[in-house]
C-alpha cells in the first residue's frame, strides 16, 4: 500500500484528469467534424479517441487519486464504502466534485482554444427527450457495476482497459452516446460543437445520471453482495492506496 497522497494534490489531479478527459471529448469531436461529413464517422472517431485518453489517464493518474473524474463514481464510493470506512470522507467528497466539475468547464474552454473556436459559447445542441435520458440511466448504472463489480471480485487491476472499453461500447449501443458523467455533462455545455449539449438539457441529464448511480449500487449489492475480505484490497479508494477506479466521459 502506498502512502496517501494530501488532499489538495488530489484534488488537482481530479481537476486536471477531468479536464484532460473533456478536452480529449470535445477537441476529437470538433477535430471528426473537420474531417468527415458523414457522422458515424465522426462518432466512432470521437469514441476512439475517448477510449485511449481515458485508459492513459486512468493509468497515469489512478495511484494518486483513484481516477474518479466523475461526481458518481465518487459519490458510490462513498456510499458503498462509508460503513467499513473503505471509501472516501464527505470531506474528500466535498473536494473533488467542484474540482471535476471545475476541471470539466476548463477541459471544454481549452479544446475550443486549440481549435481556434469561441472559448465559451453555450452549446445549441439539444438533447432534450425521455429515451435519451434512459440511455443515461443504462450508462451510468453499468459504468458503476462495472467498476465496483470488479472490486467486489479482485478484478479492478482491470479497471483501465474495462472502463475504457465499455465506455467505448456504451458510445454506440445508448441512445445519449453515454455521458454518465454530471461533470463532464456540464462541462460540454460550455462548447458549441460536435460534443456538446445545450444548458437546458443538463438537468435532466444529470437527473437521470444520479437515478443510474442508484441502480449501478444496487445491482452491485445484489449480485455481488459485500465485498470479502481478498475483494476489499483491490477495492479502489480515493487515496490511490490501490487501483483506479474512473470517471466517464
Amino acid at each position: 500500500m502506498t502512502e496517501m497522497a494530501p488532499l489538495g494534490r488530489r484534488a488537482a489531479v481530479e481537476f486536471v484528469g477531468t479536464g484532460a478527459l473533456v478536452a480529449v471529448v470535445v477537441g476529437s469531436g470538433v477535430q471528426a467534424t473537420k474531417l468527415s461529413q458523414d457522422i458515424g464517422i465522426q462518432l466512432l472517431a470521437n469514441s476512439l479517441a475517448t477510449v485511449f485518453g481515458l485508459g492513459v489517464l486512468i493509468l497515469l493518474l489512478g495511484p494518486v487519486s483513484g481516477a474518479h473524474f466523475n461526481p458518481a463514481v465518487t459519490l458510490a464510493a462513498w456510499w458503498t464504502g462509508r460503513r467499513d470506512g473503505g471509501g472516501p470522507a464527505l470531506r474528500e467528497v466535498a473536494a473533488y466534485v467542484p474540482a471535476q466539475v471545475a476541471g470539466a468547464i476548463g477541459g471544454a474552454v481549452l479544446a475550443d482554444a486549440m481549435f481556434a473556436e469561441p472559448l465559451v459559447r453555450w452549446s445549441t445542441h439539444d438533447r432534450w427527450a425521455p429515451h435519451l435520458w434512459l440511455g443515461e440511466v443504462v450508462a451510468t448504472a453499468g459504468l458503476v457495476l462495472l467498476i465496483f463489480g470488479l472490486a467486489r471480485v479482485g478484478r479492478a487491476h482491470f479497471a483501465p482497459a474495462a472502463v475504457a472499453s465499455y465506455i467505448g461500447a456504451a458510445y454506440w449501443f445508448t441512445s445519449s452516446t453515454s455521458f454518465a458523467n454530471p461533470a463532464v455533462t456540464i462541462g460540454r455545455a460550455f462548447t458549441d460543437t460536435f460534443a456538446g449539449i445545450a444548458p437546458a438539457s443538463v438537468l435532466p441529464f444529470i437527473a437521470a445520471q444520479l437515478v443510474g448511480l442508484v441502480v449501478g449500487v444496487a445491482l452491485v449489492a445484489m449480485l455481488f453482495g459485500r465485498p470479502t475480505p481478498a475483494a476489499e484490497d483491490d477495492v479502489v479508494v480515493p487515496h490511490g492506496d490501490h487501483h483506479p477506479v474512473e470517471a466517464a466521459r
